[in-house]
């Protein structure tokens, strides 16, 4: 195996691709925090390719903040489609594969079954549209790539939804928690795990993908089972999305199907409930 570029690398993936690494004693992965692999500045990416001469690269950067993106949007266009192209232009050239993460937020989430890569797109927000965008980039400039649509992730890394419902639920007796949004929490360690399977393999089964753990909640449920298994006994009242109101608007079911990443990519896939339960444990 070759040499591996992780841009974004201080985010939460980049924390749990280390981490990961280190347990499976993976070596050539360098990680590149935003000033070290800013995917705007093509100049130093160009070196950065030169100097490494990547196998792989793992971008993890992106403009993740939903509602802000709506005030936002040409800086969230900027790093989320226009630095995807300038990595997927350099891969190309350096005979690199790309690996892409992106996200549910791609759908509208008006249906009500699991959706599939080939399922219509219709993101409602800034943040859905411009992550679109950067995949839609990729196939023009290079077939060596992985796109992994993923959804909720958390993680005993960064700021998520789990530690935030950890602090709050120590701080309050009772969380008003949105009902009526439905989809999959993503331990972020396992989809590391899934990126680096992938360059282990030496997979070329490139392609556009879903990865998220296995079932589907509520943010509501997803907040009650985070109290139940660490033993707070903090009370969720379910509520709905328009007595939270946002700026942007979050697809309301974004169930993804797995099926076509564990046919293909020959990934195990754990419960979104285990993997809970795992990364509360190392919270302890």
């Amino acid at each position: 195996m070759g040499t591996t570029l992780v841009f974004g690398g201080a985010g939460q993936l980049g924390q749990c691709l280390a981490r990961v690494a280190r347990e499976k004693n993976f070596a050539g992965l360098i990680f590149l925090s935003e000033t070290e692999g800013n995917i705007l500045n093509n100049e130093s990416l160009q070196a950065l390719f030169e100097r490494h001469q990547p196998s792989h690269v793992i971008n993890c950067a992106a403009y993740t903040a939903v509602d802000k993106a709506e005030d936002e949007v040409e800086l969230a266009r900027r790093i989320n489609r226009d630095g995807v192209e300038n990595l997927a232009r350099l891969c190309a050239a350096h005979d690199a594969v790309l690996l892409q993460i992106s996200t549910d937020f791609v759908f509208a989430g008006t249906g009500n079954q699991p959706l599939t890569e080939t399922d219509a797109t219709e993101p409602l927000g800034i943040y859905g549209l411009t992550k679109l965008e950067g995949e839609q980039v990729i196939p023009p400039l290079t077939d060596k790539y992985f796109i992994l649509r993923t959804s909720w992730l958390y993680s005993e890394f960064a700021n998520n939804f789990v530690k935030t419902m950890l602090k709050l639920g120590a701080e309050r007796e009772e969380l008003r928690i949105i009902w009526d949004q439905v989809g999959t929490p993503t331990y972020a360690i396992d989809l590391a795990a899934c990126l680096l399977h992938l360059i282990e393999t030496q997979s070329q089964e490139y392609g556009l993908y879903h990865y998220s753990n296995e079932g589907l909640t509520s943010w509501y449920d997803f907040a009650t089972a985070i109290f139940e298994l660490r033993g707070l006994p903090t009370r969720t009242v379910p509520i709905r999305s328009s007595e939270y109101p946002t700026k942007a608007t979050r697809p309301a079911y974004s169930v993804m199907d797995k099926s076509k990443a564990k046919a293909r990519l020959g990934v195990a896939i754990p419960h979104w409930r285990t993997s809970l339960a795992e990364c509360l444990k190392r919270l302890n």
